[in-house]
């Protein structure tokens, strides 16, 4: 087995929760990065605190790497049953880097098994926990890291606990490293990455990241939230750093609480958002309706999994469209985005807060599990692009908070920013706020509302075509599904086929319709199992998408299924 040149190495750890496989990523990732090398870490996980089999990714790559493969090249089984847990992203090409009671009765012919003593080894150190650093050693070395570097970054990783843990696991890397050596030396088992020395200096952010650093840039300075996977990380981030931005984090008694703290925040002239998943907005919708008749600004990030009820909440689904638009008793506007990349999911959570201050509704950013818990190296952002606009008015004596003004869109007043008094009402009122049955006048503020929606189209982001103006097919995506979807056309190599993804999909863009129109065959892929997307673009434009690529078991779509499906589609 010689030493393979790679320009792209998709490794996999899988485990029992509790083994410390997201350690081993963590450490990983960052080291290589640091080295040089291109890296995107995805995870699988099943919703317990201990036991069941969770598997990481992370594809290691000598160019910019941002999507799931189903492919394994390596894999390091830390559990009996991992390897049959994978079994169907195993090949024969795939090595497998373990013990024999791990792999037990597995076929060896599957795959290439190369034995490794990890327990062994960390027990000699002090405990078989260590084994997931003897990983990371073992690892670190195969990709070609110097011993030196990969201890040095171990120590800080741990630099935190007691000196004898940073020993223990410094003694682990090590033996990883000399294990690696054992495995080049003996059977030619490495392989090399060509490192970028740019990639150094890059960000290594996952999707819960990238939308509290938006928040905060766009000026978000309360966030008020109830823990719900896969939301909790924005909620975490902005805890973990609210003391250095001036973010107020509170983690409230329940949902229903959080959003409305949130909309009296907004009322005293915070910018705050909320963070729940779908059974948490569920509780939240009664806020959303108030927020809809005090025509109150609010940011709420979705975060996505499968339902109904608690249905799998560790895993990933982009079902929560519908729910997001029609949520909420009576009529309102709102406006709806679903940032596909890491770059998307930062400059829209700006722009989320400028567009509830301006247009004064609820924006909700309509992320999944994938996109939150993925992570991979890009450049730093440009904070020129972002602005916190502010649109709040100081009131004079005679205010009318609900002054019927052409554009739907009142002046809104801050308490105590003015003489005037800031009245609101969750009853239907007149232009000051205060509790009316007058019935033409409830036609006039319903009128007025849902005028802001047709204001708030004159900013709808457009959708991204890739890579061709002029296509033959044209394959419709939205959200978190963005580079699995590109990644899929390049390995197509047609010039016939193009992308359009969505990062606002609603209100829909007006140009969806001559877009879709120019296509010989168009294709929609959405992790649903009905296409809320295809049924949102048939409700606006009248244009019926057959051509559909569905998923729903809780996973992510991976590149190969993703290039196959639309081979078949596109023969």
């Amino acid at each position: 087995m010689a030493k393979k040149q790679n320009t792209d190495v998709s490794i996999v750890l899988c485990g029992q929760a509790g083994m410390g496989i997201q350690t081993v990523e963590g450490i990983l990732t960052r080291m290589l990065k640091g080295a040089g090398c291109n890296v995107f870490a995805t995870k699988e996980y099943m919703s317990r605190v201990r036991g069941g089999k969770n598997s990481t990714e992370i594809r290691v790559a000598s160019k910019p790497v941002s999507a799931f493969v189903n492919r394994i090249d390596l894999l390091i089984p830390l559990n009996k049953g991992a390897v049959e847990h994978l079994r169907d992203r195993i090949s024969k090409n795939t090595i497998v880097i373990a013990e024999e009671q791990v792999v037990g009765n597995e076929v060896h012919g599957n795959f290439r098994f190369v034995e490794a003593p990890f327990t062994k080894i960390a027990t000699d150190i002090g405990n078989k926990v260590f084994s997931n650093v003897v990983a990371v050693g073992l690892l670190a070395g195969l990709l070609g890291m110097k011993l030196p570097d990969i201890l040095d970054y171990v120590k800080k990783f741990f630099a935190s606990k007691a000196a004898d843990i940073v020993e223990k696991n410094t003694k682990a890397a090590e033996a990883g490293f000399q294990l690696a050596e054992d495995l080049a030396g003996r059977i030619g088992l490495a392989f090399t990455i060509e490192p970028d020395a740019g990639v150094k200096d890059q960000l290594l952010l996952n999707g819960g990241d990238a939308i509290g650093l938006g928040a905060i840039a766009g000026g978000c300075n309360f966030i008020s939230s109830y823990p719900m996977t896969p939301s909790t990380p924005v909620l975490t981030f902005l805890a973990r750093n609210g003391r250095d931005f001036g973010v107020i984090a509170e983690q409230a008694e329940d949902e229903i609480a959080a959003v409305n703290m949130a909309i009296g925040a907004w009322y005293a002239g915070a910018r705050a958002m909320v963070s729940t998943s779908g059974g948490g907005f569920a509780l939240m919708v009664e806020g959303l309706s108030l927020a809809g008749m005090l025509e109150s600004p609010l940011v709420v990030n979705l975060g996505q999994r499968p339902a109904p009820a608690t249905g799998l909440p560790t895993r990933t689904e982009q079902a929560d469209l519908e729910f997001a638009l029609y949520s909420g008793h009576g009529e309102f506007p709102r406006i709806l985005l679903a940032p596909g990349t890491l770059e998307q999911a930062f400059y829209l959570t700006a722009r989320a807060f400028n567009l509830a201050d301006k247009f004064q509704v609820p924006v909700i950013l309509l992320t999944d599990q994938y996109l939150v818990d993925s992570y991979y190296n890009i450049p730093g952002f440009d904070l020129a692009k972002v602005k916190v606009e502010k649109y709040f008015v100081k009131t004079e004596a005679d205010y009318k908070r609900y002054e019927l003004v052409k554009n739907g869109v009142s002046p809104r007043g801050i308490p105590g920013f003015g003489r005037g008094l800031v009245c609101l009402d969750s009853d239907e009122h007149d232009e000051y706020g205060r509790i009316t049955e007058d019935l033409q006048l409830r036609i006039k503020m319903v009128d007025k509302r849902l005028k802001k929606l047709e204001s708030a189209k004159k900013e709808i982001i457009p959708p991204e075509l890739f890579p061709k103006q002029k296509y033959k097919n044209l394959i419709v995506c939205w959200g978190s599904t963005y580079h699995v979807v590109k990644e899929a056309i390049s390995r197509l190599d047609r010039d016939d086929t193009s992308l359009l993804h969505y990062s606002q999909v609603y209100p829909l863009h007006q140009k969806t319709a001559d877009l879709l129109g120019k296509a010989g065959k168009v294709v929609v892929l959405e992790g649903n199992a009905t296409g809320q997307f295809a049924k949102l673009i048939r409700l606006n434009t009248g244009i019926e998408i057959e051509n559909r690529l569905l998923k729903y078991n809780g996973l992510g779509f991976t590149v190969e299924e993703v290039t196959a499906g639309l081979k078949k589609i596109l023969k």
